[in-house]
């Protein structure tokens, strides 16, 4: 399962690289419905896409980039406020007698400024950084569909749902953020053959079992330790990640959402311990695979004709 991924967040190379529109249409309303909204989540990364507005829409959706980190901003500090309040309290209590409680809050309120503060600056930093591009499942993403014959990059969340299906499938069925290959023609059934993307990445994060990565049992008495491991393609490239994805309605509620096609994983990532890898189709494939024509058959040797680079690994910072 890749439950984690780095996106490509050059918005110059989506326009000149893929020769991709922008849906600045549907941003926007992905950026207004976080302000109506709480539990939108979009990379720092994205945000920067309209940092330096150059039309009319972009300048919208920066008012509403920066109305909304003016209210996270304001919620921090209000938090930052009572736990100093908090830390302060505990401190004067155990000048003169020493309390479970006091000790209680002095510790928590200590570890909540800090975590705080950290989240202030961070919100408030405008050096990039790699992790402002990660996607995790439930974290809208810049996904390629086509659109009139034109690729056209569109905001979509990270964790698809089926139309049709009701939204409770979020939580029933918490892993389709992937579509396993070998159920394309089941689950995946509606979308395969019919609403295909691509999601372009420059890294991947897995999960695996210490002792799996390690070629070995566990030791009596050891309990299983999770790692995340971080894949990068050598030699580096976009990734053209093979995705399906759909609109789902529901009375005046609405969600683009897509999930990213797994297989079984090449060897060097078998041997780092993990059984499923995300699909990487060829670039020169990508507008086939946008259009699919119904023919399974044909997008199946899309998938088989994939690009298959070396994928390195290291422990994930």
């Amino acid at each position: 399962m890749c439950y984690s991924a780095q996106v490509l967040s050059n918005y110059d190379k989506y326009v000149r690289e893929w020769g991709a529109d922008i849906s600045v249409k549907q941003f926007f309303e992905l950026y207004f419905l976080r302000n109506q909204t709480a539990g939108i989540k979009i990379p720092k990364a994205i945000d920067a896409w309209f940092a330096h507005p150059r039309s009319d829409d972009e300048r919208q959706i920066k008012a509403l980039i920066d109305a909304y980190n003016a209210s996270q901003a304001s919620k921090l500090e209000q938090e930052l406020f009572k736990q100093r309040k908090r830390l302060a309290d505990a401190e004067r209590t155990l000048q003169t007698r020493t309390t479970k409680k006091a000790l209680d809050d002095r510790r928590i309120a200590t570890s909540k400024v800090e975590q705080g503060l950290a989240r202030l600056a961070d919100l408030r930093r405008s050096e990039p950084k790699d992790r402002d591009a990660r996607i995790f499942p439930q974290v809208y993403a810049p996904v390629i569909v086509m659109r009139n014959g034109r690729r056209t990059v569109v905001p979509m969340r990270y964790q698809c749902r089926p139309h049709g299906k009701p939204a409770f499938y979020d939580v029933k069925f918490p892993g389709t953020y992937n579509a396993r290959r070998d159920n394309l023609e089941g689950f995946w059934k509606p979308q395969f053959g019919h609403d295909h993307a691509i999601l372009l990445v420059n890294a991947f994060y897995e999960n695996v079992s210490r002792h799996t990565m390690e070629h070995r049992e566990l030791a009596d008495g050891e309990k299983e330790e999770n790692v995340v491991l971080e894949f990068r393609p050598k030699p580096e490239q976009d990734m053209v990640i093979a995705c399906l994805w759909s609109h789902w309605t529901q009375g005046d509620a609405m969600l683009d959402s897509f999930a990213a096609i797994t297989d079984d994983p090449p060897a060097e990532v078998a041997a780092a311990g993990h059984d499923r890898c995300i699909i990487q189709i060829r670039p020169e494939n990508a507008d086939s695979w946008l259009q699919p024509s119904g023919d399974l058959a044909a997008q199946y040797a899309l998938l088989d004709d994939r690009a298959l680079p070396f994928y390195e690994h290291r422990k994930a910072a």
